[in-house]
């Protein structure tokens, strides 16, 4: 498939490349699309990152990145390469002491940071012993009007400042004169648009590993399982390995070997940074939440009714939604997943215990109270049980968002 990413340069004050912003597009048209920030991050490392690496599209110059507020709570800085790029902290993200935390991590795993579209506030002050780039918009701040900020900030020694949007002959030279280090903008160059070559993604096996990832002891083996059975997963998987993120002290030989290298925590990091670039690019964030906590009500009630069966009634629930999800008929989809034929014939309509303990947990989410009575009778078990146990299922989902 066809992926895209713009560059813009950045100039120093001789007038020379130093580093490019990097700018999520997702078609041949060069602007920014109507899409939430994090799935736009998320999107431009998963297509750039763990395709060829940010330093093919820069040439080896440093890349700068944005970085949202959802972005820096899920950690999505965490599968970029210190080394290789400067984390842009956008104008949405407050001065709260989570952010400052979150921060002062990002500034020991040596990140380099900086301000974007930044207009001060006393509250960024402590902030800046992390930063070591202000960028200012100068459209949003007029150079005039921050001339008295320029000359305090410059008394920073390791405190950079960037002058974007410049647009004129006229914006630079004031700029120049002005003590900016670096400069971007319309004047100097637009931004290039670059096509690529992706690998496409399994959607629905992605989804079906995060399920077993979810798990407080997940297993190692069937996850790697999974991931054999798609190119594309496997490929992300050994490039993210390879990204210049984790210091690899030998070679490579297995997926197993690349899932125990990175570990529980980041197996779960990598995969919701997998769903959110791709499973919920077009859907809203609703859809992903109800699907978790459907798969986890169902759980619930197969522990019931038919404890052995319990895991198979987790994965029931939790892709009983795919074909809204990915706009396909759920008989395509399951063609492409490892399920056995009871999970299979249940999300098919086909009648047996998971497909009436979906029925269930439809009917008690919709507040259809005759077709739920109906189906607590074909499992025997007593309705009086199921609010404590949606609750549950509510609780459990939110500790386990995929953003």
């Amino acid at each position: 498939m066809e992926v895209f990413v713009a560059r813009q340069a950045i100039f120093n004050r001789r007038q020379s490349v130093v580093a490019y912003e990097l700018l999520f597009r997702n078609s041949i048209k060069n602007c920014f699309p109507n899409i939430d920030e994090s799935v736009a991050t998320a999107k431009l490392i998963v297509e750039n990152q763990l395709n060829f690496g940010t330093r093919h599209i820069t040439c080896g110059k440093k890349a700068l990145i944005n970085i949202g507020p959802d972005s820096l709570k899920m950690d999505l800085c965490s599968f970029l390469p210190p080394q290789d790029v400067v984390l842009e902290l956008l104008e949405t993200i407050e001065p709260t002491e989570e952010n400052y935390q979150l921060c002062k991590e990002l500034f020991k795993k040596e990140f380099t940071l900086a301000l974007d579209d930044f207009i001060y506030d006393p509250k960024w002050d402590r902030f800046l012993k992390f930063v070591k780039l202000i960028k200012f918009d100068i459209q949003i701040t007029p150079l005039n009007q921050i001339e008295s900020l320029i000359v305090r900030f410059k008394k920073y020694k390791n405190l950079k400042l960037l002058a974007e949007k410049i647009e004129t002959l006229a914006d630079f030279k004031v700029a120049h004169a002005m003590g900016f280090d670096y400069f971007q903008g319309y004047f100097f160059a637009k931004p290039l648009l670059i096509q690529q070559k992706d690998i496409d993604m399994n959607h629905a096996l992605a989804l079906s590993i995060y399920a077993q990832a979810m798990k407080e002891n997940p297993d190692i083996n069937a996850i790697a399982a999974l991931f054999q059975l798609d190119t594309a997963l496997a490929f992300k998987l050994l490039r993210l390995i390879n990204s210049g993120v984790f210091p690899v002290q030998k070679e490579i030989e297995s997926l197993k070997q690349a899932l125990v290298y990175l570990g529980h925590d980041h197996i779960k990091k990598f995969i919701s940074l997998l769903v959110t670039a791709h499973v919920a690019q077009s859907k809203p964030n609703e859809l992903i939440k109800m699907c978790i906590i459907r798969a986890r009500f169902c759980e619930l009630i197969a522990k019931k009714v038919a404890p052995a069966n319990a895991n198979s009634a987790f994965l029931t629930g939790l892709f009983s939604l795919l074909d809204a999800i990915l706009d396909r008929p759920m008989d395509q989809l399951l063609i492409r997943l490892p399920f056995p034929d009871i999970i299979k014939s249940a999300l098919m309509e086909e009648k047996n215990n998971l497909y009436y303990i979906l029925e269930i947990v439809k009917a008690y989410e919709s507040g259809s109270w005759w077709a739920l009575e109906q189906a607590v009778i074909l499992l025997n078990i007593p309705s009086d049980i199921l609010p404590s146990l949606y609750k549950n299922a509510l609780e459990w989902s939110n500790n386990h968002k995929y953003n």
